[in-house]
């Protein structure tokens, strides 16, 4: 498993899980909550391990019986519950993985600890069900919801647990740790490290992702040419870019770095901190011909498109209601 010194970041929940341990101060339940990529698993996974740890120390020694097991994914006090799909965690499972199943005393050591991945997955009704456990838990029992979206969960549930959130990644360190831990050329390590903003997860699958480079093509192409692109022609992009419909995000994400270069250029005329440096021309162009208000709008109208397809809005009508203010701006 490793160490917490192999966290990239999270300094301030390192020193809270350390200081937590060594002063005998583990809560029953803990919110990890940040994006999909920011560590919440590995976060979770050491401070477990820890706690099973036979050393007692404040991380894991990787040495121990204990340890070894956790490494292999065989410990009997660990338990993770995952849903079977991405669309929700159900109450039958949390009744028979976590409720059913939590009253049985540890095996072998002082905790026995449940890490329920997507936990703002959980129905209302698995949640109302873990919250009875969540109130009166066993001494030895500890909880960790991992979460994207930790409002998604019953103030209730919330109110009776350690929330800890992930925060962005400097971009230093994740340029740093690109560069030397996974030898990305200095300009590719650049250009993941923006994409990512602040995203450690994120930035190595960038890095290591063929696809990625597909659809940053794609989005440029279109970002270069959709002002004078016909009706027909934005339906056949819509139709390409449904492929990608899984990283569709990364998608946005590319478009909104774009706008933000050319709203950069467009105040300042400095070309240094520009992610596209290569394609200025394009940049130039578009900051003459962009109003601020226009920028702004494309921006805004960005996260609404994110927020739209988040709540199942159809795909195709999400993508046309954007293209159409990018084009008119």
């Amino acid at each position: 498993m490793g160490s917490f010194k192999d966290v990239i970041g999270h300094k301030n929940i390192i020193g809270y899980i350390k200081n937590a341990v060594r002063e005998d101060k583990v809560s029953h339940a803990y919110i990890l909550n940040g994006a999909r990529g920011s560590g919440k698993k590995m976060l979770a996974a050491l401070f477990a391990e820890t706690l099973l740890c036979e050393a007692g120390g404040a991380e894991p020694c990787n040495k121990c019986h204990s340890c070894r097991q956790v490494d292999s994914g065989n410990h009997p006090d660990l338990i993770s519950v995952a849903p079977t799909s991405l669309e929700s965690i159900g109450v039958d499972v949390i009744r028979t993985k976590v409720n059913n199943d939590i009253m049985i005393k540890p095996y072998q050591g002082a905790y026995k600890i449940y890490i329920i991945d997507h936990a703002d997955l959980m129905t209302e009704e698995a949640q109302n069900a873990l919250l009875k456990t969540v109130e009166e838990p066993p001494e030895y029992a500890v909880i960790f919801l991992l979460t994207e979206n930790g409002e998604k969960l019953l103030p209730t549930i919330t109110s009776r647990c350690v929330m800890l959130k992930l925060r962005n990644i400097k971009d230093t360190l994740i340029k740093k740790y690109l560069m030397e831990k996974l030898e990305v050329p200095d300009y590719k390590a650049d250009m993941c490290t923006a994409f990512a903003q602040g995203n450690i997860g994120r930035a190595i699958l960038l890095a290591k992702s063929e696809r990625f480079n597909d659809i940053r093509e794609e989005s440029v192409n279109l970002l270069k040419n959709i002002r004078d692109m016909e009706l027909n022609e934005l339906i056949e992009a819509i139709r390409h870019i449904h492929a990608y419909k899984l990283e569709v995000e990364d998608y946005f994400d590319i478009i909104m770095i774009w706008y933000r270069d050319v709203l950069m250029y467009k105040a300042t005329k400095e070309v240094d901190e520009l992610v596209f440096k290569e394609l200025l021309p394009e940049i130039q162009e578009r900051a003459k011909r962009s109003s601020y208000e226009g920028i702004e709008l494309v921006i805004d109208s960005l996260d609404k498109a994110k927020a739209r397809l988040r709540a199942n809005v159809n795909f195709v009508l999400v993508m046309e209601l954007l293209f159409l203010t990018i084009k008119e701006n």
